[in-house]
């Protein structure tokens, strides 16, 4: 707020058309003077100062927008196209949400049941998501457990262990994860073997470098096609988000 105001101060003296010869030309003085009117007037009109805030505010969402769309854009396909990422909800739908998400988010688990209603209910959403572990050991595991499980057995048993990961009490650690496997009906063992492999590490790699590029620092985060989304949304919001990007 200082700096602020500070700022404010120096356009107001800088912009008044009293000095017309500029401020070089007042005395110690007459800027004193000056100066001690500004802040008056600032104490006593306080909306001035709230409105200007309002219009630097504005100007800042609309630059921070103009800067995730040419980001969106610039890595378009490493975004909505990543053979390396699950896909699911409608391949052809005409929206795609993309989520960014850590086992061990307490946000993104929150968010799990109401992405799934969101995309269900719709029918007409392309859902990706990204293994994005940025939360520990834990996460790291977790994920490796799914990006494992999704190479060796395909989509379907990916988004089964999705299922279980995101809902799993407990840390998963290697007794956890060889009975989630059981459950599945998938043998552990060579699960387990794969999850430290360089083709793990490096869809792991590639998720972190893209989010590196979208400046995404925390999970959940979501691309709802145009529309960078950081944070848990509830669901009404998120469907907010998708009527809008559909306009």
């Amino acid at each position: 707020m200082r700096r602020f105001l500070s700022a404010l101060l120096c356009s107001t003296l800088l912009a008044a058309p009293v000095l017309a010869g500029g401020l070089g030309e007042m005395t110690e003085a007459e800027r004193a003077a000056f100066r001690e009117e500004v802040k008056a007037y600032l104490l006593a009109n306080p909306e001035v100062i709230v409105e200007a805030m309002g219009v630097l505010q504005d100007r800042e969402d609309s630059a921070a927008a103009a800067r995730d769309l040419k980001t969106l854009a610039d890595n378009h396909d490493a975004i909505y196209a990543d053979a390396e990422s699950w896909v699911g909800g409608n391949p052809d739908g005409d929206i795609t949400v993309v989520e960014f998400m850590d086992y061990s988010c307490g946000y993104c688990r929150k968010a799990y049941s109401e992405v799934e209603e969101l995309v269900k209910s719709d029918g007409n959403i392309r859902f990706v998501l990204k293994e994005f572990p940025i939360l520990g050991d834990a996460s790291v595991a977790a994920s490796r457990f799914a990006i494992a499980v999704r190479q060796l057995h395909g989509d379907d048993a990916y988004k089964a262990a999705h299922d279980g990961l995101i809902t799993l009490r407990g840390a998963p650690d290697e007794a956890s994860l060889t009975r989630l496997a059981q459950d599945l009906k998938l043998d552990p063992a060579p699960i387990l073997a794969r999850m430290n492999s360089d083709e793990v590490t490096k869809v792991i790699a590639a998720n972190h470098a893209l989010a590196n590029k979208l400046e995404i620092s925390g999970t959940p985060t979501f691309v709802v096609d145009d529309t960078l989304v950081r944070g848990y949304v509830p669901l009404a919001g998120m469907r907010k988000i998708v009527a809008a990007e559909r306009m």
